[in-house]
């Protein structure tokens, strides 16, 4: 077999391969060179999801005829100034993006610079360049790229549908505008502008929650945490969301290293474990971070796309990353998402005017809300039976509160009822307030062992009548093998003949337990965490689930004073605007909306 050298052509082709996977890196790749060109205004276009036509226009420095004849070929680049691959500065690097789109595509790219008399261009096709020629052009660059891979038709059969290829497109482009909200975008698809994002203004916080909120959603921008902090030549900004506003997938934690888009298990893992107190297991936080270190200290330089980064101090990323996201968790921990928008309920449409005083008027269906029905009450007379609220009530407070109570009254406001034996409605002054009392006290008693955790082994409660639980051979082998550090958080177990283990202490806090399920449950979480875990580890995980056995459960009847005394430990613990499962613990009715619901 005799060795070659391969034509430019077929180099070209097979870098392709990997630079350009489908439309959407086609979009990277030319917005980048776009932004690294110092554009304000980046407007892309799209026909057929890209695979017909690909169009970036930009008003960056733009290029003069001879920079525009090198910009095609290989390995020609502007941004390695010191031929240092370990102080890269901008975006591309390699000199490889506009040769190998144009070796699967036919190209044209027309530019001017500022102050020049007229502008260039240069069409490619299939890797074939034309001679660069005089074109009338404004400032800046604009690329289009038409029938993409029809110079490689093998590859167009991967690509999916028109509008997946516009949507992988999209993406790609508001991960590019959350790391740049100085710089303003513009997405069309076949014709139509499916998104503008105006150059935001103010210092760099506000520019970032603007775009943030532009990208993510109100809704994001309304319950996310500040996160910045600094050790040695590590900055990490952003921010993060409460743990009450989650997601199935991991696909709206949006991370950028120096600006860079980038997907690193590093960081998504460390994120992960930041909440692992507050989160329930398959949940995800939303989140836009920025990492800034000195470039030798990050390799952009290991995966063709540059979709993944490589740290020169892993520990020391985790470390600050883990650390900044669990302060900022602390220091919003009585927060909740779920200030409840009482515009979106429905409210029924007036009933018209009813001619005769002797038949009843028509009354729509009820609104069904939670356990109450709202009945539409607006316009005309009509009869209808009100909700028998004596009997709704668990209890009700008597209208005067206690002197002592009204003292000690904080942010979560004074107990009215019970509601459904389940729910505690509290007043302060601008809001009514509904706590869900089992993932309130759940949360309470978490941190309390946790606390106990920290400090010593936390007080015990001897069983009068020890518990024997049934296992499996596995589930016991499990429970047996953790007891050491089962025993650190107040559990006592022990083996108890050839199937079975014996509980002889449970933690104080948890008060009343079910002791079976409780044993059952740690060994079927202890199964998902697989053979090689450390408990050691797992502890806080363990202290979630007896806190969920030892909470105050749903359908059990409190007096006054029983919660007022949860809602002012709920004041006091951290985290109480979530349970351990990252549900809320509480919603906040404000007194203008409710006012709205009835005109006022």
């Amino acid at each position: 077999m005799t060795i070659r050298v391969l034509p430019s052509n077929l180099v070209n082709q097979i870098a392709a391969g990997e630079v350009v996977e489908r439309p959407a890196s086609v979009v990277k790749e030319l917005v980048e060179n776009a932004l690294d060109a110092k554009a304000t205004a980046v407007e892309v276009y799209l026909s057929e999801g890209g695979k017909t036509q690909i169009t970036v226009v930009d008003n960056g420095s733009g290029m003069t005829a001879e920079e525009l004849a090198l910009a095609v070929e290989r390995h020609a680049t502007s941004k390695l100034p010191d031929d240092n691959l370990f102080n890269i500065c901008y975006f591309g690097f390699r000199g490889e993006a506009l040769p190998s789109i144009g070796s699967v595509a036919r190209m044209i790219i027309t530019t001017r610079r500022a102050g020049d008399d007229n502008g260039w261009k240069i069409e490619i096709d299939g890797g074939k360049k034309s001679d660069v020629l005089p074109a009338a052009y404004t400032r800046g660059t604009r690329i289009e790229v038409r029938d993409l891979f029809y110079a490689a038709p093998a590859r167009l059969k991967f690509l999916k549908t028109a509008a997946a290829e516009a949507v992988h497109c999209g993406d790609v482009l508001q991960r590019i505008a959350l790391a740049n909200p100085e710089v303003g975008f513009t997405f069309y698809v076949d014709g139509r502008k499916k998104f503008y994002y105006p150059a935001a203004t103010g210092d760099l916080f506000e520019a970032r929650i603007e775009r943030l909120g532009a990208v993510m959603g109100r809704e994001f921008r309304d319950n996310a945490i500040l996160i910045d902090a600094a050790r040695e030549n590590l900055r990490i900004s952003g921010y993060v969301s409460l743990p009450t506003l989650n997601k199935a997938n991991s696909l709206s934690q949006f991370l950028f290293v120096n600006n860079r888009p980038v997907r690193d298990k590093l960081l998504l893992g460390a994120i992960r474990g930041a909440y692992q107190d507050v989160l329930a297991a398959g949940r995800y936080p939303m989140c836009a971070l920025f990492f800034d270190l000195p470039p030798e200290d990050v390799d952009v330089n290991v995966h063709p796309a540059k979709a993944e980064v490589r740290f020169y101090d892993n520990n020391l990323v985790r470390g600050l990353l883990v650390s900044s996201i669990r302060n900022a968790l602390a220091r919003a921990s009585g927060k909740t998402s779920n200030t409840l928008d009482l515009s979106r309920i429905a409210v029924a449409e007036p009933v018209a005017e009813v001619e005769t005083l002797n038949e009843p008027a028509f009354v729509p269906a009820p609104i069904k809300l939670g356990n109450y029905q709202s009945v539409n009450l607006g316009g005309g007379r009509r009869q209808s039976d009100l909700p028998d609220l004596e009997y709704k009530f668990s209890l009700k407070t008597e209208p005067v509160p206690t002197p002592d109570a009204i003292d000690e009254a904080g942010p979560l406001g004074l107990a009215r009822a019970q509601f459904n034996d389940t729910y505690i409605i509290s007043q302060t002054p601008e809001s009514l307030i509904i706590v869900d009392q089992h993932a309130a006290h759940e949360r309470i008693v978490m941190e309390k062992l946790k606390e106990g955790l920290s400090e010593h082994r936390p007080a015990s409660q001897m069983l009068l009548i020890p518990e024997i639980v049934e296992l499996s051979a596995a589930e016991k082998t499990r429970i047996l093998e953790a007891a050491a550090d089962l025993a650190k958080l107040g559990l006592d177990v022990e083996e108890f003949g050839p199937s079975a283990v014996i509980v002889r202490e449970i933690p104080a806090l948890l008060g009343e337990v079910d002791v079976q399920k409780l044993i059952m449950d740690l060994a079927e979480q202890m199964a998902e965490w697989g053979s090689g875990f450390e408990l050691r580890e797992k502890l806080h995980l363990v202290c979630a689930t007896m806190a969920c056995h030892g909470s105050v459960r749903a359908g059990r009847r409190l007096n006054i004073e029983e919660m007022n005394r949860l809602l002012r430990d709920m004041e006091q613990t951290p985290h109480s605007g979530q349970c351990n499962h990252g549900r809320p613990t509480y919603v906040e009715l404000k007194i203008k909306d409710i006012a709205k619901l009835f005109d006022r």
